[in-house]
């Protein structure tokens, strides 16, 4: 195995989780608006990392996958060798993409946006919304979605690691030892 090889596997397998927002950049990814982006787990950038734009304060968590071309044409080639449908994805500002969400090539998330866990977006998702689904769609706005999560709230968001396990033991009635990881 050449060492080339061998430094691409390190790259995609450790760095990508352990220093997702700097693998992200050094494969090409577009930050725009300033570094607030928060990256949890493992990320799948595609083929064209480049041609991906993410706004500022971006929480994607991890599974989440942008694809950016349709492996479909692939079916075609023989009747067409130069058929490519490759489109870029941007993110705007303000947006929280779920766990394992699929973002398909061209589509364009809004301003103030929640995109729901396991969701696939094959359209755009116009600003202050929140879309879940296969396919996604416009469930709620983002003001009717922070009314919810405000009488919902158990107000232990400050709280962090150990003491916010806790707080929720002592909420939840759990009597045993919290089994968190802390690093």
């Amino acid at each position: 195995m050449s060492f080339q090889k061998i430094k691409r596997i390190f790259y995609r397998e450790i760095y990508s989780k352990f220093k997702p927002l700097q693998y992200a950049k050094k494969i090409g990814v577009n930050f725009g608006g300033g570094t607030e982006v928060h990256l949890y787990g493992r990320i799948s950038w595609g083929t064209e990392p480049w041609i991906i734009t993410i706004g500022r304060n971006v929480h994607i968590t991890a599974g989440v996958k942008f694809i950016t071309h349709d492996g479909g044409t692939l079916l075609y080639r023989h009747l067409i060798p130069d058929l490519e449908i490759t489109k870029p994805i941007t993110i705007g500002n303000d947006v929280y993409i779920g766990n394992d969400v699929i973002l398909l090539p061209g589509v364009t998330i809004g301003n103030n946006v929640v995109i729901g866990a396991g969701a696939v977006v094959s359209k755009d998702i116009p600003d202050n919304s929140v879309a879940v689904g296969i396919p996604a769609r416009v469930i709620k706005t983002a003001e009717e979605y922070f009314e919810k999560i405000q009488k919902e709230s158990l107000h232990l968001g400050h709280l962090k690691g150990q003491e916010k396990d806790k707080a929720l033991m002592k909420h939840y009635g759990y009597k045993g030892n919290s089994k968190g990881i802390y690093f």
